[in-house]
């Protein structure tokens, strides 16, 4: 209980810290006059009001944390400020708790699947509210505190080994952990300036390309307009948000790297940034020959157009849409799911199970393949040159097992809700990937508001579960975590 109490505490502050995130839609309010401004004081004073209640309540129990603390520490901040963060769509836009809580718990998570309908109308404030969500869960609502905010008392490296997708884990780019979550945030806030500057030159206006970039820096996928990207036929705002996606599934101490070195080679010589790449562009150039072979598209261009940008875009757990690709042949649409799965960097904004792991078990499996053969043969797991340990690779077994398996269950959970398999599955899928769209009655051209309640809830658990990447989550529930 006492460790309950410290880390509500520590809650307390965090919820300060967020409620100036609504000083943003206050202020897009003010600008567009668009009827939002009460909604979005009344939100920040109530914010402002339950951290303060809350760290009186428990001002006797604050002490430093332990290591296990930040477990609690980062499931709870995920789901209170996604809780807090519901305030203004229930007040504006007459959303139930349980659908508001879906929206912002997918705009933090970085999923981009969304219930809501009519974004083309929807106040500017209430959509930049939305996006800023996933901009800010890009890089992790933690890691933000850490780096600004000292007085939190919390010790940072249990944070950030907690915070498994944004920051990097077991290095650091420097010696204080709070110096490199500021480095990572001023990477991130960089590479969102120059999107957004890149997206006005193709030819969204201000307000669109600060929403779409915030969106494919955290790898989101929420957009202002119900057609996505596809609102706006535009081969080059495509093109502009290919590479950025592409990038943001980059790890961000590669990024560094390029930066301190002014040098590419740091891209090439990063071995989950070549699997990236490899992986993007054969995949997008075979499905691409595919649809053209079926005769889906007369022009290879035209096909090859259309599979980069979604397929990229799903593969990334972006989630961007241009058309509606679950009327393809169904290898194309479902290989974009799996994708989703492998494809982005650890220390990247992106979901799944990283490159990374993908490229440790391919390795793990042709070794076993060798033993076979070779029965004594020693031959260590080497990625990029260095030797993988063994521990290692026995945890990302017991990763990849947890993960299929909750794959597993949550789909079992939605089938006994009367939902169908493939919408049922690829809906999981998605949100454990943190990728959006499915396919079925959750397709790229409808959207989650079709579900039930029961649906909703199971699935916002399922995001959550993927953005903490299992572990995280799970920890929470075993008799041991709560042990002395």
């Amino acid at each position: 209980m006492y460790s309950v109490l410290s880390v509500t505490n520590v809650l307390g502050r965090l919820l300060l810290v967020f409620s100036l995130t609504y000083l943003l839609p206050i202020a897009c309010a003010l600008i567009y006059d668009d009827g939002t401004l009460l909604t979005f004081v009344f939100s920040m004073l109530a914010c402002i009001l339950v951290g303060l209640l809350m760290i009186a309540a428990t001002r006797r129990q604050r002490r430093e944390l332990k290591a296990r603390d930040g477990f609690m520490l980062v499931t709870m901040a995920w789901t209170l400020t996604a809780a807090i963060a519901t305030v203004p769509l229930m007040l504006h836009q007459q959303l139930s708790f349980t659908d508001a809580f879906f929206e912002t718990m997918s705009g933090l998570t970085t999923t981009g699947a969304t219930v809501m309908v009519g974004l083309d109308q929807v106040a500017p404030s209430i959509n930049l509210w939305r996006h800023a969500l996933c901009w800010l869960g890009g890089m992790g609502i933690i890691v933000l505190a850490v780096a600004i905010l000292p007085f939190l008392g919390v010790g940072g490296m249990q944070l950030m080994r907690a915070e498994v997708p944004g920051p990097i884990k077991n290095s650091r780019l420097t010696a204080r952990v709070g110096d490199t979550a500021a480095l990572l945030w001023v990477i991130y806030v960089s590479l969102t300036a120059a999107c957004v500057l890149a997206l006005r030159i193709a030819g969204m206006d201000w307000f669109d390309a600060i929403c779409n970039a915030f969106s494919a820096l955290s790898l989101c996928g929420f957009s202002t307009r119900d057609a996505s990207i596809g609102a706006w036929d535009s081969p080059a705002i495509e093109m502009v948000l290919i590479f950025f996606m592409v990038l943001a599934a980059f790890n961000f101490a590669t990024h560094y790297m390029v930066w301190r070195h002014r040098s590419l080679r740091p891209i090439w010589r990063d071995a989950e940034a070549r699997g990236v790449l490899l992986v993007l562009t054969l995949c997008s150039l075979s499905c691409a020959v595919y649809l053209w072979f079926n005769q889906i598209y007369t022009s290879f261009w035209t096909a090859l157009r259309y599979v980069a940008f979604n397929l990229i875009s799903v593969a990334t757990t972006s989630g961007f849409v241009t058309t509606d690709y679950a009327l393809w042949p169904v290898f194309v649409p479902l290989l974009m799911l799996f994708l989703s799965s492998v494809t982005c960097s650890s220390g990247s904004t992106g979901g799944g199970i990283k490159m990374i792991r993908t490229l440790i078990l391919v390795r793990q499996s042709s070794r076993e393949v060798s033993r076979l053969i070779h029965p004594a043969m020693a031959a260590p797991v080497t990625i990029g040159g260095s030797q993988i340990p063994n521990s290692v690779v026995f945890a990302v077994l017991g990763f990849i097992f947890l993960y299929s398996m909750s794959i597993i269950g949550m789909t079992f959970l939605l089938l006994f809700g009367g939902l169908d398999f493939i919408s049922a599955f690829t809906a999981v899928v998605a949100c454990i990937n943190n990728t959006g769209p499915g396919l079925g009655v959750v397709g790229p051209a409808t959207n989650y508001g079709v579900l039930t309640d029961y649906e909703i809830w199971v699935l916002s658990f399922t995001m959550l579960l993927g953005r903490l990447e299992v572990f995280s989550l799970l920890i929470l529930f075993t008799p041991q975590f709560w042990r002395r």
